[in-house]
């Protein structure tokens, strides 16, 4: 309809899956890589999760256009299924028969067997098989688990069946579940598309208006486009919505130019009203400005204080962290008094934040059954086949490492306090203080905490701070089999060397793992190994405390 007016060849913001308009962000060829790396990593599971309309079809519509040779596909798009359903759909989409003699009263056996033959035969000729099951968080519980068992089937060297499993955050909570932990230990690559940054935005809606045939025209100024991020949260396919009805509205009163005006009736228009409203762009003018700057620096005091205080007044409603402190606070100049959490602290679920860092270690010692007595704490965890791990980190390093460790915060005199963190939600953290937990919103984590962060890990036998080329031992062994499992493949049954290729197979593992694909197996590689291996570790919980 506003095609030609704006001199578009076709409207650019449909909905539909153009592959014409394919747009690839950073993120997006991360997802893409580890999608192709599950492929090729010997069975198991790989996992791509992302919100609504964050592309994880796009990115899956792109692997199956460039599928390795030789391989065969199976795609479950309707997960609503039962145990029966879901065998019946795989046979079928690998085209297997199944003969039974009674359909009405077939059993898993029925569709289990010719599936097996079937991966066997092709495997023989050198064909692999992937199986993907989009919208997988809607998968029952025994289904996860049949399919689980589905991985079983595999030779001496490999699995048979590779399984990418596509879905929403709430399939990383799912398969945190204690009943899914067999499974949960069978993920070898996994991969959160997150959605697109400011840039990325811009860059996606010029890509699609290029595509469309757009000229010298720009309807969207820079302000335009970065209040469009703001209220589509970088969503692409929200992005498309919004900015379809905005061209609409702007053709309807005849304007070359979208405004913010039109953006912000478009967004009231293709979006729920009770959806939480972002917030607006802030006017040009400095009267504005100094009310936010000093309204932000009294939020900031506001959560300072609150952490450190040892009191809770009653809760305010709702209020951006799950309590609320009624004492002044400590002076800048004046150390804060070591005390016991107050009666109401302790019912609200605040505690006090320790000055002292070994304090927290020995509280991080505890988490791994070890004690951290004395004046050092890794010396200490040593003792216990343990290793002090400590660098600056942002929240999805640490969701990566999945491990409680301690934070450091700063109040208002810039004087450094230890917390534990022993839970990582979606908006919110738990701080372990003393013997009380508290749940604190992120924005306000963010306030007071600059990425420091230390944690605990499992050391692997004969392990050194570096592996060398060439050189054989205890660790390289451990490297070679871990790497084995997480390829769903046999271990090796010589003894191993760190060659080139074993390198290669490290970078492919880190890669896989979001991580620096260097080749050199660090602690953090070695921390993402051990929890593929199902060492057993502590881990962060997922799930916040009630506030």
């Amino acid at each position: 309809m506003y095609a030609k007016f704006f001199g578009l060849k076709q409207q650019p913001f449909s909905i539909a899956p153009d592959p014409r308009y394919l747009f690839m962000s950073e993120r997006h060829r991360e997802a893409l890589a580890h999608l192709r790396y599950g492929a090729t990593a010997g069975g198991g599971f790989v996992l791509l999760t992302g919100e609504i309309g964050a592309g994880k079809t796009t990115v899956c519509r792109c692997f199956l256009e460039h599928l390795p040779r030789r391989c065969n596909v199976a795609y479950v798009f309707n997960p609503q299924l039962t145990v029966l359903e879901l065998l019946k759909t795989i046979c079928g989409e690998f085209h297997v028969p199944v003969a039974h003699p009674d359909p009405a009263h077939a059993t898993v056996k029925d569709f289990i067997d010719p599936l097996n033959e079937f991966l066997l035969r092709t495997h023989a000729i050198g064909l692999s098989n992937i199986l993907i099951v989009d919208e997988a968080q809607m998968l029952a519980a025994e289904v996860l688990e049949q399919l689980r068992l589905l991985t079983n089937l595999e030779t001496n060297e490999r699995k048979l069946l590779q399984i990418i499993l596509i879905g929403q955050p709430e399939l990383r909570e799912m398969l945190a579940r204690p009943e899914l932990e067999q499974l949960a230990q069978r993920v070898t690559a996994r991969f959160h598309l997150p959605a697109l940054s400011e840039a990325d935005t811009a860059k996606y809606i010029r890509h699609r208006l290029a595509v469309a045939g757009q000229a010298e025209l720009r309807p969207f100024d820079r302000r335009v486009r970065r209040r469009i991020h703001q209220l589509t949260r970088g969503v692409p396919r929200r992005i498309n919505l919004l900015c379809d009805r905005a061209l609409l509205g702007a053709y309807t009163e005849g304007k070359r130019t979208v405004d913010l005006a039109t953006v912000e009736r478009a967004a009231e228009e293709v979006f729920y009203k009770n959806e939480p409203e972002p917030p607006p762009l802030p006017a040009p003018r400095r009267g504005l400005l100094l009310g936010a700057g000093v309204l932000g620096g009294a939020l900031l005091f506001g959560a300072a204080t609150w952490l450190w205080s040892g009191r809770a007044a009653a809760p305010r409603p709702a209020p951006v962290v799950h309590a609320v402190a009624a004492a002044p606070p400590v002076p800048a100049s004046a150390p804060a008094p070591a005390r016991a959490p107050s009666a109401a602290a302790v019912k609200t679920g605040i505690g006090s934040p320790t000055r002292v860092e070994d304090d927290a270690w020995r509280a991080l010692g505890a988490a791994w059954k070890a004690d951290l007595a004395g004046n050092d704490a890794c010396a200490a965890a040593r003792q216990h086949e343990l290793q002090c791990f400590r660098r600056s980190a942002d929240l999805t390093v640490i969701r990566q490492l999945d491990r409680p460790g301690i934070v450091t915060l700063h109040d208002e005199s810039d004087k450094p306090a230890y917390a534990l963190l022993t839970g990582l939600g979606e908006r919110h953290a738990v701080l372990r203080m003393g013997d009380v937990s508290q749940r604190i919103s992120l924005v306000s984590l963010a306030k007071i905490w600059r990425g420091e962060y230390a944690t605990l890990w499992r050391v692997p036998p004969g392990f050194t701070n570096r592996v060398d080329k060439g050189q054989k031992g205890a660790l390289v062994d451990w490297l070679a089999t871990g790497l084995a499992k997480a390829g769903g493949e046999a271990p090796p049954a010589s003894p191993s060397v760190f060659d080139n290729r074993l390198q290669a197979r490290v970078a492919a593992f880190q890669l896989a793992q979001g991580l620096k694909p260097d080749g050199l197996p660090g602690p953090t590689t070695l921390m993402q190994l051990n929890r593929v291996a199902g060492v057993d570790e502590p881990k962060l919980s997922s799930e916040p405390v009630a506030p």
